[in-house]
């Protein structure tokens, strides 16, 4: 057997200890479950805080990959690429926007979207003071830009100061937005659910009026979807609920379900009156690679209908975690939708969390007293009710 103390403090010795990391080092996994590096299952209702849509394994999205890297990995965006290319135009055809730039992680999509956002603003009126409405407990990324757009103090206090001009309303607080709107507003950027915030969606009322005001001052709507999009809750784009559509959406996680990609995708508006040549770039946003996983990870979609049975599954993890709040008082509240969900409770969930991995169950929290669940979106009935067998005997 392997010695996973060993394993942790050599870790401990090498990696820069910015993680808390949880006692435990995962060798390979397969469809639901990971394995530890001696063997031990564990059910997984993480998923790579939301990448790995499709689970583990999966035997089409592997040979794609090896396929590709036995041709070519890496060529930089001076030169067209047939992946890349493909990619774009399923994006273009799922979200209902216009143009994609690729890169290689979420937070470097909000960069790219905030960027976006200030040469539109800037190209109508020269002006270089434009402001950003953000919200409270927001979670945008680490990188400056999206961390200076992320409403939680504790994430941007040592790293001051921030880029300027952001100001910060509150979710589902209609006036806090209007209060702060005045002419150097360039975009309003938010999560269609909030995550790391708490898991709370936005209500139906609230987005559409946030849409209805952008239209009317010509201000950007800017949708972080990089945890709550790619069918986590229920549909492709969790914006398509609320019947609205974003000016910039920004996109992960599961995009690549597994390979690290992003992007921010621009409708025509704001494609054509920003960002020109120069303007933005990136070395390995839009690899060969990276576009042969977004490819296959919407061609698995199509085939496994990856979205339907979010929704489906997501419905019965409701009733499931319903019924468990029921049995425990200590469960305050329980939010989220479709495979995106949490169960607040009135305390710290750190000890909850620990015996459920001893259990063999893996959970992550979302803030300290909330358990969020967030399994791949190949998740089955049974699945679901080991997990809340588990949590149960854990409660």
């Amino acid at each position: 057997m392997s010695d996973v103390n060993t394993i942790i403090n050599e870790g401990e010795e090498y990696i820069l200890h910015t993680y808390n990391r949880f006692p435990v080092v995962f060798d390979h996994g397969d469809g639901m479950n990971l394995y530890d590096v001696n063997g031990k299952e564990y059910l997984d209702f993480v998923s790579g805080i939301g990448v790995f849509a499709l689970g583990y394994n999966n035997k089409k999205y592997k040979d794609a990959l090896k396929g590709q890297i036995d041709k070519i990995t890496h060529t930089s965006n001076y030169y067209w690429n047939e992946p890349a290319i493909n990619a774009a135009k399923k994006i273009v055809k799922a979200t209902g926007l216009n143009k994609v730039f690729f890169t290689n992680s979420g937070a470097e999509a909000i960069e790219g979207a905030i960027k976006s956002a200030r040469k539109y603003a800037y190209l109508k009126d020269g002006a270089l003071d434009h402001e950003i409405i953000a919200f409270n407990h927001s979670f945008h990324g680490r990188t400056m830009g999206a961390l200076s757009v992320t409403g939680t103090e504790k994430y941007r206090h040592d790293f001051q100061p921030m880029i300027g001009n952001i100001v910060f309303a509150e979710m589902n607080d209609i006036d806090s937005v209007k209060n702060l709107i005045n002419d150097k507003t360039c975009a309003i950027l938010m999560e269609t659910l909030q995550g790391e915030g708490g898991i709370y969606p936005a209500d139906a009322a609230f987005i559409k009026e946030i849409r209805q005001i952008c239209d009317e001052k010509d201000i950007l709507l800017i949708l972080d979807e990089i945890q709550c999009g790619m069918g986590r809750t229920g549909y492709l784009c969790a914006y398509e609920r609320y019947g609205i559509k974003p000016d910039i959406l920004t996109m992960a996680k599961a995009l690549g379900s597994g390979v690290p990609v992003g992007a921010f995708v621009l409708n025509e508006k704001v494609a054509k009156n920003s960002l020109v040549a120069g303007d933005h770039g990136t070395t390995y946003g839009g690899n060969p690679l990276a576009g042969t996983a977004i490819n296959t990870v919407f061609d698995l979609y199509d085939e496994l209908n990856i979205v339907d049975n979010a929704k489906e599954m997501g419905d019965y993890l409701w009733e499931k975690l319903e019924l468990i709040k029921a049995n425990h008082s200590e469960i305050i509240d329980h939010r989220g939708l479709g495979l995106m969900q949490g169960l607040q409770f009135n305390r710290p969930v750190g000890e909850y969390i620990n015996k459920a991995l001893d259990k063999g169950l893996v959970l992550i929290n979302a803030g300290t007293e909330i358990i969020r669940f967030l399994p791949p979106l190949i998740i089955t009935r049974a699945d679901i009710d080991k997990m809340a067998d588990i949590l149960e005997s854990v409660l």
